[in-house]
């Protein structure tokens, strides 16, 4: 039986994003209440209640570092239970304070605006890390900012990398981590502090900086 023989690649891209590409999950729940919503006669306080519970959590956590798994999840249990206790204990989900009563029914027009202009703000972010990323090679690291802008070349030789994972939570969210580019002659240190299924780049990167110092003429056996 033959093996099926794992492909590495030849070129690696890296790409560090914006914290704000951590609001999906506040996207993905306004396009789902948005549907919900719109086949529903009235406005439903519960879903109200529902789309600013994501929306604090999303924007807590975004605010913050969670570097301790432990203290994370502390965090996130004292959130659900007061969540819970604020928003579904008390009865027909209404807040009374001094006397004004809280209605969060929404309409199904806010879950639909938010839906967009979440999609309109990510789409955004996600085309704008076409046009400034890293790329590393065999032989070098090319930098390229800007649509028409020059790019930026770095030796791979003597290039060093670190990993972390500065946030317990956004590493749950998207797999994502720092990852600290050092190259061997160059005075410039590369900083990117949000890159996507870090864990795998840095598998990808393991191969292709060993793979070069043991065979830097070819990289297929």
């Amino acid at each position: 039986m033959s093996e099926k023989q794992v492909k590495h690649p030849t070129e690696i891209f890296l790409r560090s994003y914006p914290k704000v590409i951590f609001y999906w999950p506040l996207l993905i729940t306004s396009f789902i209440l948005w549907i919900i919503q719109a086949l529903v006669t009235e406005n439903s306080v519960a879903l109200g209640y529902a789309w600013f519970i994501v929306f604090f959590v999303n924007i807590f956590v975004t605010a913050f570092d969670f570097s301790s798994t432990k203290f994370f999840v502390l965090i996130l249990a004292i959130i659900i239970v007061l969540m819970i206790v604020i928003f579904l204990v008390l009865p027909n989900f209404s807040v009374s304070l001094t006397g004004i009563e809280i209605d969060l029914g929404l309409p199904w027009q806010f879950y639909m605006v938010m839906t967009i202009i979440l999609a309109f703000i990510l789409g955004l972010v996600i085309l704008s890390t076409r046009f400034e990323y890293y790329k590393v090679e065999r032989n070098e690291i090319i930098h390229k900012k800007g649509i028409f802008s020059s790019a930026e070349r770095f030796p791979v030789k003597s290039l060093r990398f670190k990993k972390e994972i500065p946030d317990v939570f956004e590493f749950f969210m998207l797999r994502a981590g720092s990852l600290t580019i050092m190259p061997g002659k160059a005075d410039e240190v590369m900083i990117l502090p949000t890159v996507l299924n870090i864990s795998k780049r840095e598998k990808q990167l393991d191969w292709l900086l060993s793979h070069v110092s043991v065979e830097p003429d070819e990289i297929d056996t």
